[in-house]
């Protein structure tokens, strides 16, 4: 059996994003990279998406927009004061913050509809490595499906649905 037919045994999928589609066992979707294409040499404000396999972590949602997702994956509700640490020079790199942050940051309660559903993509997180890229997370798409600035995004309604499918050992593999 492949690794994705074991993690659907188990109930849960396996995710690939290639060439503008996001693919699971029994479906597809269109699907937007980086807007510098996809990697293996990321770096920190590159704008691409990180070549290879990751482990999938948990979904954190807007619980003012919407009611939890159904998903085996660990989660939590945003609070507008969370943010993602992307500066290369901080002791929490690549981590979820509270906000005000001293550092630059990312942060995740934005006004657009972008961040009500993420799934944090486990790149660079065991060990963290200074400069190799940050905040790479599955999301939900602009409505034009334009480039990320590295994460993998996907429609609202493709998202949702999809949480339900991954628990822990999903992971997505990101290639060109």
């Amino acid at each position: 059996m492949t690794m994705a037919g074991d993690a659907l045994a188990m109930g849960y999928a396996d995710l690939t994003y290639e060439t503008g589609r996001l693919t699971w066992p029994g479906g597809s979707a269109r699907a937007a990279c980086g807007s510098g294409g996809v990697s293996s040499d990321k770096h920190e404000g590159d704008h691409c998406s990180p070549a290879g396999s990751f482990p999938l972590l948990r979904v954190l949602y807007r619980p003012d927009r919407l009611a939890a997702p159904h998903t085996a994956l660990p989660m939590a509700a945003l609070r507008p004061s969370d943010g993602w640490c992307d500066d290369p020079g901080d002791a929490n790199y690549n981590r979820l913050v509270a906000l005000p942050y001293p550092a630059s940051h990312e942060t995740l309660w934005r006004d657009d509809a972008l961040y009500d559903v993420i799934v944090v993509i486990g790149y660079n997180t065991d060990p963290v490595t200074a400069g190799k890229g940050s905040a790479i997370f599955l999301h939900v798409a602009r409505p034009d499906y334009a480039g990320t600035e590295g994460c993998i995004a996907v429609a609202r309604a493709v998202l949702l649905p999809l949480l339900d499918l991954l628990g822990p050992g999903s992971r997505i593999t990101i290639r060109s």
